[in-house]
């Protein structure tokens, strides 16, 4: 009897802990591509669950997978996620949210680093989403950004766009540049590249037509940021950029959110949604508060200087 009452409790505990294991939470995060910005909110993500109690591999599973900036790519792994019956999907950038959201109608999805959420068709309104999906929009300071471009290079009077047409967030993004350097009196040229192999190309062509170039929270152009760089120095105009870890990567400055904080603040989303909450009942968040980041080594390479106003308050200064 002892014997079997031993066994019999060792199978319990042996069920107990696989039961256990198998209602562990799995949140699965996918991006379009990788790039420093996309992976800060990724790294936000992890981080930001963690202080919620959720520790990795004891209070939940981590998958991550990357489109490395191909469309089909980003609804397989969607399909994916959904045949694993993911408890919640995290989805960094508009092409994979829309990729996610179009796969799954229950399991709960959560965006980030979307920039018009209601224009990508993924809620119904960001007060009220609706249905399976929320998240936290990226929406850009344009008017800050391009006023930072005019306070830095007063002498510049049309500026190139780098952009993806084929990326709703960029088309979106590229309506409200306009329409903010219109008050600036500053014009605007288009730079299409459909995907990373064109964005070198792209930055050449507009070489001669614009005296600096603007990249905005484009996955396409971020993802091949230096060979938009390389062509402005050829060209000897400087870049700008809307988010700031292009900075370190060449862009003369940005004023733009930290997307670690962005991660963060999905993280608190997802927290949320594993203790029960319905995503379409969680209003959509937006990213508050900028940083300012200066990159003091391209601005010599330029022979720009910059304000020492603007030195004085920026939040990171890349020699």
């Amino acid at each position: 009897m002892h014997k079997r009452t031993v066994v019999g409790t060792l199978a319990g505990l042996l069920l107990g802990a696989g039961l256990a294991q198998a209602q562990t939470p799995k949140v699965a995060i996918t991006a379009i591509v990788d790039h420093p910005a996309l992976e800060a909110v990724r790294d936000g993500v992890k981080e930001g669950l963690a202080k919620a109690g959720y520790a990795e591999g004891k209070d939940v599973t981590f998958v991550y997978e990357s489109a490395q900036g191909q469309a089909p790519t980003a609804v397989q792994i969607a399909r994916q996620f959904v045949g694993d019956k993911a408890s919640v999907i995290v989805a960094i950038s508009t092409p994979s949210a829309q990729a996610v959201a179009s796969a799954t109608k229950s399991i709960p999805v959560i965006f980030s680093a979307v920039t018009d959420p209601v224009g990508a068709q993924l809620v119904k309104s960001t007060e009220k989403p609706g249905g399976n999906v929320t998240g936290v929009s990226d929406m850009a300071p344009f008017a800050d950004q391009l006023a930072l471009v005019k306070e830095i290079t007063p002498n510049v009077k049309t500026i190139g766009v780098l952009f993806n047409p084929g990326e709703a967030n960029s088309v979106t993004s590229l309506a409200m540049i306009k329409a903010a350097a219109e008050k600036l009196d500053l014009a605007v040229v288009e730079g299409p590249a459909t995907k990373s192999a064109e964005v070198q190309a792209a930055a050449r062509g507009l070489i001669g037509k614009a005296d600096a170039l603007f990249v905005p929270t484009d996955n396409t152009i971020v993802s091949a940021f230096e060979a938009a760089v390389g062509a402005a120095q050829q060209g000897k105009i400087p870049v700008y950029a809307a988010d700031t870890d292009s900075v370190a990567r060449g862009a003369l400055a940005s004023v733009g959110f930290n997307y670690k904080q962005i991660g963060l603040e999905t993280a608190e989303l997802v927290a949320k949604v594993l203790k029960g909450a319905n995503p379409g009942d969680l209003p959509v968040v937006f990213a508050q508060g900028t940083d300012l980041h200066l990159n003091k080594g391209m601005a010599a390479k330029l022979g720009i200087t910059l304000p020492e106003a603007l030195v004085a308050k920026a939040a990171k200064v890349v020699d």
